[in-house]
């Protein structure tokens, strides 16, 4: 029974662990770009997208599909990137298992 005891407080601070690295995430800023830095965007470890920029040399009234691209580019770089912030930082919880519903 003492092990059981102690084997539950185990699982409870390694939950607590987790939230709080889950916590942390959405404090970490990542960045992704394009266009050789023309098109900047940052998000958080939560993958919410917290700012836009882009250069005067970017922006071609002629051209907004180029634009288009290149924000789209920079969105997904800076999500990849946040997805593996994620994994890193999570792993260290789960061994590397993807658990659904938890980062």
């Amino acid at each position: 029974m003492n092990n059981m005891n102690q084997m539950m407080k185990q699982v409870k601070k390694m939950q607590e662990q987790m939230l709080k690295a889950q916590e942390e995430l959405g404090s970490k800023t990542i960045e992704g770009t394009s266009g050789g830095g023309v098109v900047t965007v940052q998000v958080n470890g939560h993958k919410k997208v917290l700012s836009i920029q882009i250069k005067p040399e970017a922006v071609d009234p002629d051209d907004v599909e180029m634009l288009q691209d290149l924000v789209i580019t920079a969105v997904n770089d800076a999500l990849t990137k946040a997805e593996e912030l994620a994994n890193n930082d999570m792993g260290k919880f789960t061994g590397g298992m993807k658990i659904p519903g938890l980062f």
